[in-house]
């Protein structure tokens, strides 16, 4: 047993310890089944706190020789896996956290060889009667084992991407690191297996194609393991009954993560703080700060600032997530910003129609965060006063109500303000905090056509039908509300609905309202 060669299992035995575990065993199912195939090389990349070392971590327990593991995995589900006994603690692992290396060292170089060092130091200590060749180059002297003792060695790499993170605008130095990793993993019979994570996927240089062997598993494309890029719905389902925490809302703050058409998976740290604290929050602040995002959202490309209004207002922005570059720095279009707020868990991917949106209610208090320390003027004031707004509509103070969607009015620097669309994206807005309270329906069917906004309460607060109006009055929209029989669709609220008409006259700038209760 030693830290990087052949590790013993401590780690993942204090997660199966914790508080609140989740089995997520069968990842090791696929990995069995690819060993010492030409798929045996994978990367995956997802979010800080979706569990990746946690995963890593497992892998290790189960494969390295320099345990044992039967108690800690024979209750699990990967027991009753056809090929679970054959490799249970019968592999040569080789276990490196990147970001362990980096922090000891100044440099790339200084990094690298101070990896070698370690790990060679290891070899030796493991097989003592090996002919090394050459001490200072790692790959060579895997080479002389395996030619030697006719063993390979299973590869899990945490933190592949941490030189991208820290060396942003440094490419030689990810140039070297790249290469030093194509030298080590690349066509080597020593490799049985290859598991790597990190938050971005690999780099890509053009025509330097260092790491092209590897089968990338990200947020944009999570196949064939989708079911271990989170928490799905069942297992937070089950959690939930367990700690008698209310699902819905457990699955309203930290669901929304679109992996497949039938696929969303959960945050695994917010969703285990959620239980252990017995509250729901925000638990992102804990490991980054709001400035991390509001760099990015602060950036000036064109459309970028509509965007991020649209993605708060609740819609999806479509975006061509091909060109990006799998770094923090490469930026040339607002589709690139977009992509990488993908990668860090801040915006959920649709890859059926290519979209992107904000997945649940702890990355939305993210961004409202950090809006309202820029200078997103118009934006902030509106959140601010979203509370208001929402207290103003139930009192059915009509002035009120037109005051504050007045000053939620964006300017053209940051939305065209020309037609109903663009209105409702300013009411939405302007109503965030009524997420809260309400489930909010764009384009909702009822009665004869479609209601421009829905408010469905979640408890004793009244429903609430918004019709906008463009250049006409506001009796125009509460006449059109009771023509078409929009309320129909919320009979159950019969006693307890407010009917609003809001409308802006593009030739005196002014938004007016009226609101009723329905009789």
């Amino acid at each position: 047993m030693a830290i990087y060669l052949n590790p013993a299992n401590n780690e993942y035995i204090e997660t199966k310890n914790g508080q609140i575990f989740v089995d997520k065993s069968l990842l090791i199912d696929y990995t069995n089944k690819i060993m010492k195939t030409p798929q045996k090389y994978i990367c995956i990349s997802r979010p800080r706190r979706f569990g990746k070392s946690t995963d890593a971590n497992m892998l290790v327990a189960y494969y390295s020789k320099g345990c044992d593991s039967l108690e800690l995995f024979d209750n699990l589900k990967i027991s009753e896996t056809e090929l679970y006994q054959k490799h249970l603690n019968q592999h040569n692992v080789i276990h490196l956290n990147m970001q362990s290396f980096l922090s000891k060292t100044k440099s790339v170089e200084k990094m690298i060889e101070l990896l070698i060092r370690l790990l060679v130091r290891e070899i030796k200590m493991a097989y003592l009667n090996l002919d090394l060749f050459d001490e200072t180059d790692l790959s060579l002297t895997l080479d002389d084992v395996y030619v030697q003792t006719n063993q390979s060695f299973i590869f899990i790499i945490d933190e592949w991407d941490c030189i991208f993170r820290e060396y942003e605008e440094d490419r030689s130095a990810q140039e070297k690191y790249l290469d030093f990793l194509r030298d080590l993993l690349k066509d080597k019979p020593y490799v049985s297996l290859c598991y790597m994570t990190g938050i971005l996927p690999i780099k890509k240089y053009g025509t330097h194609s260092a790491l092209n062997m590897f089968k990338e598993v990200s947020m944009l494309n999570p196949t064939p393991l989708e079911d271990f890029m989170g928490f799905t719905e069942k297992e937070v389902q089950d959690l939930c009954q367990k700690y008698n925490m209310d699902y819905n809302i457990m699955k309203e703050w930290y669901d929304g993560y679109q992996m497949t058409e039938e696929l969303s998976v959960y945050n695994h740290r917010s969703v285990v703080f959620s239980l252990i604290d017995r509250k729901y929050e925000n638990y992102w602040s804990v490991t980054e700060t709001y400035e991390a995002l509001q760099i990015y959202i602060d950036m000036n490309f064109d459309g970028l600032k509509d965007d991020v209004v649209k993605l708060l207002a609740g819609e999806y922005v479509y975006l061509n997530v091909n060109k990006f570059q799998n770094d923090m720095t490469t930026f040339k279009s607002k589709d690139d910003v977009l992509t990488l707020l993908i990668h860090l868990g801040y915006l959920g991917y649709n890859s059926l129609n290519q979209t992107c949106y904000i997945p649940n209610k702890e990355v939305t208090s993210s961004f409202t965060a950090s809006i309202e320390d820029s200078s997103w003027n118009e934006t902030t004031k509106a959140l601010l006063n979203s509370q208001a707004l929402l207290e103003a509509t139930w009192n059915k103070d009509e002035e009120a109500v037109a005051k504050y969607i007045e000053e939620a009015h964006l300017d053209t620097s940051i939305l065209t303000y020309n037609n109903e669309n663009a209105l409702s994206y300013t009411i939405s807005i302007a109503y965030m905090n009524a997420r809260n309270y309400y489930t909010i329906v764009r384009e909702m069917p009822s009665g004869k056509g479609f209601a421009d906004m829905v408010f469905i309460p979640k408890g004793d607060k009244p429903a609430m039908i918004i019709e906008l109006k463009w250049e006409q009055d506001v009796e125009t929209a509460i006449s059109q509300i009771k023509e078409k029989k929009y309320p129909k669709g919320l009979e159950n609220y019969k006693d307890n609905l407010l009917i609003i008409g809001i409308a802006y006259d593009m030739q005196t700038k002014k938004h007016t309202c009226k609101i009723e209760e329905l009789v």
